[in-house]
């Protein structure tokens, strides 16, 4: 990134978030962060030197509020980076209707509500909206019914919301990632056992890091990627469309 830009990053205390608007800062990028946690987001401004506010990106009010305030701090608003989330693993038939409507609502509504208070900020001078999808999305995983469909949903009001604003200059990508270890997934990466199977699952013998995701969207965010928007960019080791090798042994002839 070569010209300094100013971005609002929402779910900006998570830990892909929290990479990502380190590296912004780091590459002297303006930013307004909003996280749920009162003492998490200041903190985290403190640490970045950049305003936040408390913000629940399920409401319209709250998120048409930072829109709002990061223009009023910051003039003009470049990009826009929905990192909230949530993470769901249970069977269609042991997912109850609140659980199910919790994780449409954290990972698929707040999507459709930064699109929809962020484009009418960006109408006039353009710029880039990235959002947060999943392989979950793309590629079938057991017990993922909940998170996969509001992942998928994610990835079709991307390509709708490209299309639909491109001609005010406004791009709007997702990233995909497989399996990262942040403090969401920590219970999982606990688990010996299932971190194998993890592992195996993604055909580059590993699994993700924080920075891996944030880089991703840190180059979408540029302004060199302008002629790019409506994708999906697959962050996941091979996960959604590279089958991994069976891995024979070294004594085999």
């Amino acid at each position: 990134m070569n010209d300094k830009r100013n971005y609002v990053v929402f779910g900006a205390t998570g830990t892909i978030a929290s990479a990502l608007s380190a590296k912004l800062r780091d590459q002297g990028h303006q930013l307004f962060l909003t996280g749920r946690n009162t003492d998490k987001i200041r903190t985290l401004s403190d640490s970045l030197k950049s305003p936040g506010a408390i913000c629940d990106a399920t409401s319209n009010e709250d998120v048409a509020k930072v829109m709002e305030q990061a223009l009023e701090k910051l003039g003009t608003v470049h990009g826009v980076v929905n990192c909230v989330g949530s993470l769901l693993i249970k069977p269609a038939h042991l997912t109850s209707e609140d659980e199910w409507q919790n994780t449409i609502d954290t990972n698929l509504k707040s999507a459709f509500l930064i699109i929809r208070n962020a484009s009418k900020s960006m109408m006039r001078t353009g710029g880039s909206i990235v959002l947060l999808s999943s392989a979950a999305g793309r590629y079938g995983m057991s017990n993922h019914e909940a998170i996969a469909a509001s992942k998928a949903g994610v990835i079709g009001l991307t390509k709708s919301a490209a299309s639909t604003y491109a001609s005010r200059g406004i791009r709007v990508n997702c990233v995909a990632p497989g399996f990262v270890e942040t403090q969401m997934t920590a219970e999982i990466a606990a688990n010996e056992t299932t971190m194998q199977a993890i592992t195996y699952m993604h055909p580059l013998g590993k699994t993700g890091t924080p920075v891996n995701i944030a880089s991703a969207i840190g180059w979408l965010l540029d302004e060199e990627q302008n002629w790019i928007t409506g994708q999906v960019i697959g962050v996941d080791g091979g996960l959604s469309t590279v089958q991994p090798r069976l891995r024979v042994s070294s004594t085999a002839k």
